[in-house]
């Protein structure tokens, strides 16, 4: 699995428990929050609010979830505001990592995200110590079981995307600029493409390769982040070739 795509994570945690689906219907709700905070509760306007809403869709999030998260950031139910926070560090051998939190306390925050750094062998580091190796994108994931490669580039370039990654041997990534997401998105499923996830990620310049055991521990720390509840997002440029489980 190449670090960049988080497909096969994705599917990991829907089969876990159901807390662990729990916790992404937490982490979705809050996206929503923060959204209609910026652009207002209605998606036809607001498209970051939108895509918030695709991906709760795609997690077989419940409407009625999705219904009360824009209500609570409407005002409607009572809120807590919540502080986007970027954390960036290295795991061991060398991997660069991203972490994406929505908080409500940034001591509280930033303390998890770096007592996991080194617990797990690795060290935050400064804003902007990692990001430069990065670049914010637009990713469609479809799986290549429903379409051939030709196809799938003639309908993604006419919908405006800019890149396809077929590295993976189960999905296509279809990349975008972000602010085109949702464009891109729906001209696709427009031509009849079914889609498996569309999110915005950030993608490496280039990979290392950590040794199997320390893919092992780098696994162990990028599975905590994910665990804490303030926690959206942990990216990584690592190439990971062991199973969890090994």
């Amino acid at each position: 699995m190449s670090g960049h795509s988080k497909w096969h994570n994705i599917q990991q945690k829907k089969g876990k428990t159901d807390a662990a689906r729990a916790n992404i219907f937490t982490k979705i709700g809050r996206e929503i929050a923060v959204a209609v905070k910026e652009g207002g509760p209605d998606p036809n306007s607001n498209s970051k609010l939108a895509q918030a809403i695709a991906k709760a869709k795609d997690n077989n999030m419940p409407n009625d979830n999705i219904n009360r998260s824009i209500k609570k950031a409407s005002g409607e139910l009572g809120s807590i505001n919540y502080e986007e926070m970027v954390y960036e560090g290295y795991g061991v051998g060398g991997t660069a990592i991203i972490v994406d939190a929505l908080t409500d306390n940034k001591n509280r925050t930033a303390g998890d995200v770096r007592h996991l750094f080194d617990k797990f062998g690795g060290a935050m580091g400064t804003t902007g110590c990692v990001s430069f190796m990065f670049k914010r994108k637009g990713v469609i994931a479809i799986s290549k079981e429903d379409i051939e490669e030709d196809e799938l580039m003639l309908y993604a370039l006419d919908a405006g995307a800019e890149d396809i990654n077929s590295d993976d041997d189960e999905i296509f990534e279809v990349y975008t600029d972000p602010s085109s997401l949702s464009q891109v998105r729906a001209a696709l499923e427009a031509s009849g493409v079914k889609i498996l996830s569309a999110e915005t990620s950030m993608i490496p310049d280039s990979y290392v390769d950590p040794t199997p055991e320390q893919q092992k521990n780098l696994l162990k720390l990028l599975d905590k982040l994910e665990e804490l509840d303030d926690i959206q997002n942990v990216y990584h440029n690592a190439n990971l070739t062991v199973d969890e489980e090994e």
